[in-house]
């Protein structure tokens, strides 16, 4: 798509005051892709020389907002950390082609805040933390299923920038379940749930997305039962949650979303508590 609007493109490392019509330009797959009559300027981040993954002294793992999927996908196959196979089972979940995986930036799947966004659902589940830049230079953090509010919706504000998001070493230590769903064979996903297991303390987290129109990350002390677990996921989502358009009606999401969760809860507990 040609962005006749576009009068200028400049570099993110030479600080210009932030203006109306500015935009982020990242991997660029989601502005290319259809017509943005309200931008005048893009401002590049392809040059500021982010590290794309980084593994931190505390153990955590720090994604660059400008990783891109491909090169996510590289890391998540030679990774040895427990949680290492939801890596690549999310970078699987996009609908795309290999010419988007090597220019998607997993900043941009966060910010974009579609449902059916992988790296949304990756990073909730692993308990992510976002780190925001101001154009005054402040920072501030948010959890990623806290940053996006709703379909199309986050928690950024005009000018504000997605430097990375943080994997906390615990999460990262945990066993992980994964199911997705999707009405046709190679369609956006319609459900997307995740399981993660603490070794620590025996804690279960479920993330629900994909069929919901933000992500829900459900945490419990202890692994509960399925009656628990079903009524735990329709009070998080409530009536209104649910995600309706033509990939999926709500009814379907919510029936899929609880079967497998209780697959993924019994996968990961060995049945789990009674009931």
């Amino acid at each position: 798509m040609d962005l006749n609007t576009v009068l200028e493109v400049r570099d993110a490392r030479s600080r210009v005051p932030w203006r109306p019509g500015d935009a982020w330009l990242g991997g660029g797959t989601y502005l290319f892709s259809e017509p943005q009559p309200h931008l005048r300027r893009l401002v590049g981040l392809s040059r500021t020389g982010w590290e794309p993954v980084r593994e931190l002294p505390d153990g955590s793992l720090e994604l660059a907002a400008t990783c891109t999927i491909a090169r996510l996908s590289r890391f998540g196959r030679s990774w040895r950390a427990p949680a290492a196979p939801l890596v690549e089972q999310c970078c699987r979940a996009f609908l795309a082609s290999f010419k988007i995986w090597n220019m998607a930036t997993v900043g941009g799947n966060l910010c974009n805040a579609l449902p059916a966004a992988p790296m949304i659902s990756l990073t909730a589940a692993l308990d992510g933390t976002c780190l925001l830049r101001a154009q005054d230079g402040s920072l501030r953090r948010v959890k990623v299923a806290d940053f996006v509010l709703g379909a199309g919706r986050k928690d950024l504000g005009e000018g504000e920038l997605l430097r990375s998001v943080t994997l906390p070493a615990r999460a990262l230590a945990s066993r992980t379940a994964f199911r997705q769903a999707s009405l046709y064979g190679l369609g956006r996903s319609g459900v997307l749930v995740i399981g993660a297991l603490d070794p620590a303390d025996g804690s279960l987290a479920v993330t629900v997305s994909a069929a919901t129109v933000r992500p829900f990350r459900l945490w419990f002390p202890l692994p509960p039962d399925r009656d628990a677990l079903r009524g735990a996921v329709d009070s998080a989502v409530g009536a209104d949650g649910w995600f309706d358009d033509i990939h999926g009606l709500p009814a379907w999401r919510r029936h899929m979303t609880l079967r497998f969760a209780e697959e993924i809860r019994r996968e990961l507990t060995s049945g789990g508590a009674a009931g």
